[in-house]
């Protein structure tokens, strides 16, 4: 399709000048130049030169730009007189509406080029990774709504900035969000260097926005004030609060709750859509200038089919049945003014039990994997090189945030039920997220197996257990004969009706032994190393979609419990959730995206 638009555009100027030489029915190669391998003999040595400095010099843009945001937000937190929020968002702003006047350049201009997309990468931009985009950016659009008529309440204390900056972040992740759902398998061979560096500037204007998210904490820090306040009140203490901060309490209306409750609830959403937009644009960045062989192209795709898993599914369903009753008593009971201590116990009990579970497996897939005879898959891939990267990086959240509370619990009282428990939970995180991992990345690597020789065979072992269909029409006509002439005229309708029954209850449950006699036969084709890996991967996966709805919507015991925020003062452990919940949560959900892929493969 998109080979027959190009060839009804105009040829470019290049086009033009080689269509002489080349041959017919090739399509023209953009060969890639830079300014300082022009004394290369070889047009493809100077191409692969030029594509590494085109990736140096971008790389290098990003590289000052996130080191000049860093710069501005540190500055934020350890100066608030010289560089305020306003500031900040000043400078994000600009680099936004940069971003939105390259991608809509790139829309509009760059991709319609003639022979701009030859070729379009299978790997990058799968399903779930576009729909978590789409997910995330919806979620992170109605949090600025909600900071947007938060700022709006109270407006007396609060600038302008609070209310434009929202509005442009709005615009940025509707434009971002199309542009990656439709372009994120691009592998675009003209204006390289140009793209290279318009995909960088997103990339550092995402993470900038990351960093910005995790270290703010203006409205967190209000809502602690007011809470301070509502406490000395209630202790009879009269409390000493500064003018602006009395001036920006949130008035006790309902409005002003919702919007307030709202904005802590989704925040973690914004920092999640920030981190997967910029792994997708980071694949779009390698893919730029990429030729794809059809030999690399893979012929038969592997797709998800639940044939073959009985016991996954029902321990999985298990774990995310107790998982979301635990959620649900933990968020009645922990979100109350002051949170009963059995909650905790019950929360940290859960996990504790769940993580072994988990690890147990990951360590028995390990080994099923050492001890089967699959090849590597050793083709170039940036997508599945990405995937490794991300489990790695994301991991260190969950990891770095469990060795901080293993460090308090240990320097106060490790011999307290619940400073034991959560002892045992952050070490047993530790364990599972490391095993996981290397579940998960061995299991990238393997090639997938063929399907066909099994469809063929569960296709001829259902075939022949069917013969209600044959029996059942000889016996209806045998009996339309019996009938005698006078009375057929009378009985004829309602044996029609009884006909039609018969026949449709007959169908219908042929059509149930078929299902379950090809469901059977399938189970029973794998090899016990096959259905092993199939249902460890789909347990893992339903225990990891739990783990991340726990935290993502509103479970946050490592800051409720209050013993590493009395350890560490409140604003450096804010900080170090801020950093390691959000990854933690883009773990999960990665690693989700990951053992779908393992499943399929085995």
């Amino acid at each position: 399709m998109s080979g027959n638009k190009a060839s009804r555009q105009k040829p470019c100027h290049r086009c033009k000048s080689r269509s002489a030489s080349a041959p017919a029915g090739t399509s023209t190669v953009h060969y890639e130049k830079f300014w300082l391998y022009r004394h290369c003999s070889s047009v493809q040595q100077r191409d692969r030169q030029a594509q590494k400095a085109g990736q140096l010099f971008s790389g290098l843009l990003a590289m000052n730009i996130v080191f000049l945001g860093s710069a501005f937000v540190s500055s934020m937190i350890f100066n608030h007189v010289a560089i305020t929020l306003a500031d900040v968002w000043i400078l994000l702003s600009i680099l936004k509406v940069l971003c939105l006047c390259w991608i809509t350049y790139y829309l509009l201009g760059t991709s319609r080029l003639p022979h701009a997309v030859l070729h379009r990468d299978s790997h990058a931009g799968s399903i779930w990774i576009r729909g978590s985009v789409m997910l995330f950016g919806c979620f992170s659009i109605l949090l600025n709504v909600f900071q947007i008529g938060y700022s709006a309440i109270l407006i007396q204390c609060k600038s302008r900035v609070d209310i434009v900056f929202p509005s442009i972040e709005i615009l940025f992740i509707c434009t971002q969000a199309f542009f990656l759902w439709h372009h994120s398998k691009d592998c675009i061979q003209v204006q390289h260097n140009f793209t290279r560096c318009g995909l960088m500037l997103t990339i550092a204007t995402n993470l900038l926005l990351w960093l910005l998210a995790v270290t703010n904490d203006t409205i967190h820090m209000e809502i602690e004030s007011q809470l301070r306040e509502v406490e000395q009140r209630l202790a009879g203490k009269a409390p000493f609060s500064h003018p602006s901060t009395t001036l920006c309490t949130c008035p006790n209306t309902t409005i002003c709750k919702v919007f307030q409750k709202g904005y802590i609830l989704l925040y973690p959403f914004n920092t999640e859509y920030c981190l997967v937009c910029s792994s997708v644009l980071y694949v779009m960045w390698k893919n730029v200038g990429r030729r794809i062989s059809h030999h690399h192209v893979p012929q038969l795709k592997p797709k998800f089919k639940l044939h073959g898993v009985v016991f996954g599914p029902l321990l999985g369903t298990a774990a995310v049945i107790i998982g979301i009753c635990v959620f649900m008593m933990y968020q009645i009971q922990a979100t109350g003014s002051a949170p009963n201590r059995q909650v905790f116990v019950m929360y940290y009990s859960y996990y504790i039990v769940l993580l072994p579970l988990m690890s147990v497996g990951a360590v028995i897939g390990t080994i099923i994997h050492a001890l089967e005879k699959k090849e590597l898959d050793t083709l170039k891939n940036p997508t599945r090189s990405l995937d490794v990267i991300l489990l790695m990086g994301a991991a260190l959240g969950q990891i770095g945030m469990s060795y901080f509370s293993i460090v308090a619990i240990v320097a106060t009282d490790p011999r307290d039920l619940l400073n034991s428990l959560i002892l045992s939970y952050s070490v047993l995180l530790i364990f599972q997220t490391i095993t996981q991992n290397v579940f998960i990345i061995d299991g990238l690597h393997r090639q997938p197996f063929a399907a066909a020789p099994e469809a063929s065979h569960t296709g001829h072992a259902a075939a022949p257990e069917l013969p209600g269909e044959e029996e059942s029409t000889p016996s209806s006509k045998q009996e339309h004969t019996q009938m005698s002439p006078g009375k057929e005229e009378e009985v004829e309708q309602n044996h029609e009706a009884n006909d039609q029954r018969r026949v449709s209850m007959l169908e219908l449950g042929q059509e149930i032994r078929k299902v379950s006699l090809s469901y059977i036969h399938s189970y029973s084709h794998l090899s016990w190393k096959r259905r092993a890996l199939r249902e460890i991967s789909f347990f893992l996966v339903s225990c990891n979609i739990i783990l991340w709805v726990m935290p993502t919507f509103g479970a946050h015991p490592v800051f409720e419990n209050g013993l590493e925020k009395s350890f560490y003062g409140y604003s450096t452990w804010f900080a170090i959730v801020n950093f390691g919940l959000p990854l933690g949560v883009f773990y999960r959900m990665h690693s989700v995206g990951g053992l779908l892929e393992v499943y399929i493969t085995a």
